[in-house]
């Protein structure tokens, strides 16, 4: 594969683009914050045990999967399990202190999907997230921002690769299949 600078025309749509992407990071990210659950039995439990749960949360989000019992008797997500809410946000994967945390698959019902590693409930690692539109971006993620060595896929299956840095992607190269 031989690649080529990229031209200036196309970096105005893909920084858009990961405008965008970090922008619907951060609200699903918000929309997942940790949430207290009440005691839903009223026996002694040890905090190493890991319980399966059926829940259903005051905001009409429900959680199945795994949970342990904190010292002071609240139920946390704690290894792996389904959240989903009311407008179709769906998270599958890895849970540690109540948070998203390890590998996982979180769906928003706008399309846009990230499956990677996740940190605190942020996309931190590895991961690709597809838009809405089918573009996608795959590789190293901080805090919810494209950080480091990626590759972006856009719209019309050109792939684009080189160093991303939020919203900037200077000296992108277009990968040419020959």
């Amino acid at each position: 594969m031989k690649e080529v600078p990229r031209r200036p025309g196309n970096r105005v749509a893909l920084c858009a683009e990961l405008a965008l992407l970090s922008l619907n990071a951060i609200e699903l990210a918000a929309q997942e914050e940790p949430q207290s659950q009440e005691n839903i039995c009223n026996t002694p439990l040890s905090t190493a045990e890991v319980y399966k749960i059926n829940f259903i949360f005051p905001n009409g989000d429900k959680y199945d999967g795994d949970c342990t019992r904190t010292s002071s008797g609240i139920f946390e997500r704690n290894g792996i399990g389904i959240h989903t809410t009311p407008n179709g946000i769906v998270y599958t994967g890895s849970w540690k202190d109540d948070k998203m945390n390890g590998f996982g698959r979180l769906e928003h019902f706008s399309g846009a999907v990230y499956e990677g590693h996740f940190k605190d409930n942020m996309f931190h690692g590895l991961g690709t997230y597809t838009f809405p539109n089918g573009a996608k971006y795959t590789g190293n993620f901080n805090e919810n921002r494209v950080e480091g060595e990626g590759q972006y896929t856009d719209t019309q299956g050109l792939e684009w690769c080189g160093n991303f840095h939020f919203t900037a992607a200077p000296g992108l190269r277009l990968k040419l299949h020959m």
